[in-house]
């Protein structure tokens, strides 16, 4: 039955009809536990995704709006910022990754930081349509592990009647 059918491990189809309650009860515990770790890398990704447009909207306006008089505050630490001035306005120190910086100019900067939000786009798009597949078979897990727990009931109190 292709509607009641799941996925395993090796990516063969499984029959939920076959599986006993206990075993639909392990399976949908791993697919909540996978929805809740995927929907977790989706709310990081999605941060992510943000920080790079900030980086970049204020690449965009810092280079027209700064100048090297006007005072600017750096942060040393997260709680912890000085005064400082800006040596050239036009260029600026990327985070290119695991504490490794590049000076660029403003223009490279920024399509530095614009392939970073696409290449991020993508990878949600990709999250959402495995989080979406994992969510439905967690649904028809939940819908027949349901189904089994009412006939068992029902099949346990007409059992129980005609003893």
């Amino acid at each position: 039955m292709a509607s009641r059918g799941g996925q395993s491990q090796q990516g063969e189809a499984v029959d939920l009809g076959t599986l006993s309650a206990q075993q639909l009860s392990a399976v949908k515990k791993q697919l909540d536990t996978e929805v809740e770790h995927l929907s977790s890398s989706y709310a990081q990704l999605a941060a992510a995704q943000a920080k790079f447009k900030e980086c970049l909207r204020v690449v965009q306006l810092g280079g027209s709006t700064l100048d090297k008089e006007k005072p600017i505050l750096v942060p040393l630490t997260n709680s912890l910022y000085v005064k400082g001035r800006l040596a050239d306005p036009d260029r600026v120190l990327v985070d290119v990754g695991t504490g490794f910086y590049v000076e660029k100019d403003t223009k490279s900067a920024a399509e530095f930081y614009e392939a970073k939000v696409k290449e991020l786009a993508g990878n949600i798009q990709g999250l959402e349509g495995i989080v979406s597949a994992k969510t439905n078979n967690l649904r028809v897990v939940e819908e027949v592990l349901r189904q089994k727990v009412l006939a068992q009931g029902s099949g346990g109190a007409s059992g129980g009647q005609a003893s």
